[in-house]
């Protein structure tokens, strides 16, 4: 039997929709897809601040997107939600779930009753008391979720299930085959997905994302954002690229964007010198920030890993006319509501 679900990626600067109609037998097939801009501060970091604000603009996605369903799927991504390596003694999933407040306290920095909790298993270990499943513990702040979902029920629409935005890059753009970083660069966030042989391994969420630069950009050169989103988009991480008088703000981009470059090389470092085989064969690149002309190649020479922008509609049909014209183009920026939609064929 065919569903349909829109998978909803609540950021900071758009609200992005995928509507996809999930059959047992055959691939995915998207529907129609669009986003929105909502203004500034109705959501940080991915948390809505302005339920009723955010609200009003699902309803102008449901109507300038004309999305059928209201089924929404929602992903959760930043700073208030974390993930943890842990391993537990092996039982069935449901009963590890339900004994993941009695042993994690120690693991998350809130109560638990704050918290909403789950396990996801990775692989079947021998522990130190018999046998043991090792896999992901993933918390997250249980008030950053339900005002996310209060936003979607005042737009009358049904929210059916919450997902881990890096799960939604795996359905998305994960391969079946070697290692591979799944990086998506938000406008607050970065979201990073280890993935060996089809399988999560590791989660981190960075606190920056591409409009930390236009932010900067704004700051230090006392310019309007248009200025800043000029000079970001048409510079880039390329200096030699820009005219003499622009070097100077090329060279600020590179000194800003360094941060986030930083705290990439780190973590996969920290991946590779904390697994067995942790040896990473490729980079896969998707969101708007990503899109920074040089990004690719200076993570690439920083990390010695080879890098390539994923393609969202890789692993799906994609319907004629699902989308308007303003999108085209704009493909890139679906990725995780698409891999969100896609939860309804996992």
């Amino acid at each position: 039997m065919a569903t349909r679900i829109v998978g909803v990626d609540i950021g900071e600067t758009a609200l992005r929709g995928v509507e996809v109609e999930n059959t047992p037998k055959a691939r995915p097939t998207v529907l129609r897809y669009h986003e929105v801009p909502i203004p500034a501060g109705a959501v940080r970091s991915g948390e809505v601040m302005e339920v009723h604000t955010v609200a009003t603009a699902l309803k102008q996605l449901w109507t300038d997107g004309k999305f059928k369903s209201k089924d929404v799927v929602l992903g959760i991504g930043n700073q208030k939600v974390l993930a943890r390596d842990l391993t537990v003694a092996r039982q069935p999933i449901a009963r590890i779930r339900e004994a993941l407040p009695f042993q994690v306290q120690e693991l998350i920095p809130v109560p638990v009753e704050d918290a909403l909790l789950d396990f996801y298993p990775i692989a079947e270990v021998e522990g130190e008391h018999g046998p043991a499943v090792a896999g992901l513990l993933i918390a997250a702040v249980k008030a950053a979720v339900e005002v996310n979902v209060r936003a979607v029920q005042e737009a009358g629409l049904a929210p059916v299930d919450v997902d881990l935005i890096p799960f939604a890059l795996q359905r998305a753009l994960g391969s079946s085959t070697g290692t591979t970083a799944l990086i998506d660069v938000g406008a607050a966030t970065t979201n990073v997905l280890l993935v060996t042989a089809g399988v999560p391994q590791f989660v981190r969420i960075i606190p920056n994302g591409g409009d930390d630069l236009t932010r900067a950009l704004v700051s230090r050169l006392d310019i309007e954002r248009p200025e800043a989103e000029q000079f970001k988009f048409g510079l880039g991480m390329v200096p030699s690229a820009s005219a003499p008088e622009h070097q100077p703000v090329a060279a600020l981009i590179y000194e800003i964007t360094s941060e986030l470059l930083n705290s990439l090389r780190n973590t996969l470092n920290y991946f590779g010198n904390t697994r067995p085989n942790g040896t990473i064969d490729r980079i896969v690149l998707s969101g708007g920030g990503s899109h920074l002309p040089g990004f690719a190649q200076v993570l690439g020479e920083a990390t010695q890993i080879p890098v390539e922008y994923g393609d969202p509609f890789g692993k799906v049909l994609v319907a004629s006319g699902g989308h308007s014209a303003a999108m085209n183009g704009r493909q890139h920026s679906m990725t995780v509501a698409l891999g969100l939609a896609m939860r309804g064929a996992a």
